[in-house]
């Protein structure tokens, strides 16, 4: 399977002008087959193919003066540009057809050099290389000094430099990995998401949620404030603006820092996680939209997924309809309504439940069931055999 490794890198200054050339070249190459599709579409002229499109906006352009620039930066740059134009323009169309999953996406849009990340790719066509002194050697770019957390555990396919809203950047490479399964373990848990506590497991543990937004709320209302005081269009103004995008993007690191960390610890400890499948984009409407956010539920999943599938674990989602909250897990018993303000029941059975244990104890049972039928089970137990002595309806009694 393919990961991404990301690096902090520390380019010099003369090579943050030579990486924001290359931004604005592989905007601008964008931007052009945009236009170009875009125009033969409203003019009832055929899909402009990726041979031509190089040809106009790259090949041809580069012998103009107005476009004669192109030619400073690698044209690996260029060419991955046209790639994504290429690629969005096939996202969209999967997604009117039908044939692409989740909600119906918009057509491709024009870049901005005011958008908050920039970012270009080279791929093994560019050569670009790890040097043996640990920069990262990028063409007509130099060798950038890099941050490294750990080693590249093989050689990388492509490398993409990222710069985001704070003015920080990054060398993110694609990997491709071999899944490295762990021993076997006893344990499977099930995962019962909320607010209150980020995750309670069934064998009763509860997680704690860090509301890494929420406690530095304080510190980004003020910003916030110097920002508005701040002259649109001022110096000062892009100074505010960056102090506000710092203050996120350490928000952003924390919460990723402990899904990271929340979710090797999961799948280290159980052969089996189970997670209950929530309407997330849903309940990102209501109310309690911001703490939704804050959570961070649908990163911490998906880590989960592919980490379960790195290291030979079994990962599986829950329905959403499956009353894990009503559901008594001693009798079975189904309570007729559970508000989110009842936090422990009694069950008519005489159990007492505390409602996100007795959630993670239904979800880690019925995910068992869901996978013991994938794998051939019986769906509901067998009948039981007649007893000779037990009542019935006589031979012939139906005619």
């Amino acid at each position: 399977m393919q990961l991404r490794y990301s690096y902090r890198i520390d380019p010099t200054a003369g090579q943050r002008i030579a990486l924001a050339k290359a931004f604005g070249c592989a905007r601008v190459v964008f931007n052009d087959a945009l236009r170009l599709r875009n125009e033969a579409y409203e003019h009832g002229r055929r899909f402009v193919t990726d041979a031509a499109l190089s040809r106009r906006v790259i090949t041809e352009a580069k012998k103009t003066p107005e476009r004669a620039w192109l030619g400073e930066v690698s044209a690996v740059v260029l060419q991955q540009a046209l790639a994504d134009c290429t690629r969005a323009f096939g996202n969209f169309f999967a997604s009117v057809r039908g044939a692409r999953k989740g909600p119906r996406i918009a057509p491709p849009r024009f870049r901005s050099r005011k958008d908050a990340r920039q970012a270009i790719r080279f791929t093994k066509n560019a050569r670009f290389a790890v040097t043996p002194g640990g920069r990262l050697c990028l063409p007509k770019i130099g060798e950038v000094a890099m941050r490294w957390s750990r080693q590249l555990p093989a050689e990388p396919s492509s490398v993409t430099v990222i710069k985001d809203a704070a003015g920080r950047y990054f060398a993110s490479f694609v990997v491709q990995v071999t899944e490295s399964v762990l021993p076997e373990v006893d344990t499977e848990t099930g995962i019962d998401l909320g607010l209150g506590h980020f995750a309670v497991l069934a064998d009763g543990r509860k997680i704690d949620s860090p509301r890494f937004l929420r406690r530095a709320e304080k510190k980004l209302r003020k910003l916030h404030k110097a920002l508005s005081r701040k002259e649109k269009g001022s110096a000062n103004r892009v100074k505010a603006q960056l102090k506000v995008a710092r203050q996120h993007a350490k928000v952003a690191d924390a919460r990723r820092e402990f899904c990271h960390q929340t979710s090797t610890h999961i799948v280290r400890d159980n052969q089996a996680i189970y997670v209950e499948d929530l309407a997330i984009k849903g309940l990102a409407r209501t109310r309690l939209a911001k703490s939704v956010h804050d959570a961070g539920w649908s990163m911490f999943v998906g880590m989960l997924e592919y980490k379960a599938r790195l290291y030979g674990r079994y990962f599986a989602k829950v329905s959403r309809f499956f009353p894990s909250s009503k559901l008594c897990s001693g009798c079975g018993a189904v309570a007729e309504s559970m508000p989110l303000s009842v936090r422990s029941w009694t069950c008519s059975c005489g159990a007492v439940h505390d409602r996100d244990v007795n959630a993670a104890i239904n979800i880690l049972a019925a995910g068992r069931a869901e996978r013991l039928n994938a794998c051939g089970g019986p769906v509901r137990p067998l009948l039981a055999v007649a007893q000779p002595g037990e009542a019935g309806s006589r031979r012939g009694a139906a005619a």
